[in-house]
């Protein structure tokens, strides 16, 4: 299995606990992904505010209108601090997402830290330009490149890309 990362800086302009709160519900998943990958949560819970053993499932379309479906269950939770969740069933064969929170001055900085593997590693390879597209536009969707639906309060944060942690050693768990 050949693992990648990726990691994502966010500056979110509102304080911590606003941040937690809407991030930390399901259901606003749809409100920061392009519209055109038509994304629907499936299962209700979209209401309700993730919880250790929390399984989610998704399907959605990033690519000639195949549904791809996806599963995952919330890993970890420490408010306001961090979240982790991973893939149970869908399209990698790896998947480990955590969400780390700290406040900056102004507001929230929001890091990313996503591990995955392709599947049929050498096949998966392939895909990695497919993966590199749709990561190319959520980044612009979510950075505010798109039509604003993203976050509280609209368009509310910057996105960067970068290949590893941080240099100041901010990972968290």
């Amino acid at each position: 299995m050949n693992l990648h990362t990726k990691t994502w800086v966010q500056r979110l302009l509102v304080p911590i606990e606003e941040a937690w709160d809407f991030f930390s519900q399901p259901g606003n998943l749809a409100r920061i992904t392009p519209p055109e990958m038509m994304l629907n949560a499936e299962g209700g819970n979209a209401g309700t505010a993730i919880y250790e053993g929390m399984k989610l499932n998704f399907a959605l379309y990033p690519f000639m209108m195949i549904p791809v479906r996806w599963t995952t269950e919330i890993m970890t939770v420490s408010k306001p601090d961090f979240f982790a969740d991973r893939q149970l069933a869908g399209p990698y064969e790896h998947w480990y997402h955590r969400h780390l929170f700290r406040e900056i001055e102004g507001g929230t900085e929001m890091t990313d830290i996503v591990e995955y593997a392709l599947p049929l590693d050498l096949l998966g390879e392939v895909f990695e330009y497919w993966r590199r597209k749709v990561v190319e536009i959520l980044g612009t969707f979510r950075g505010g490149g798109g039509s604003g639906r993203c976050g509280p309060g609209g368009r509310m944060w910057e996105m960067d890309e970068v290949d590893n942690v941080r240099k100041d050693g901010f990972s968290g768990p």
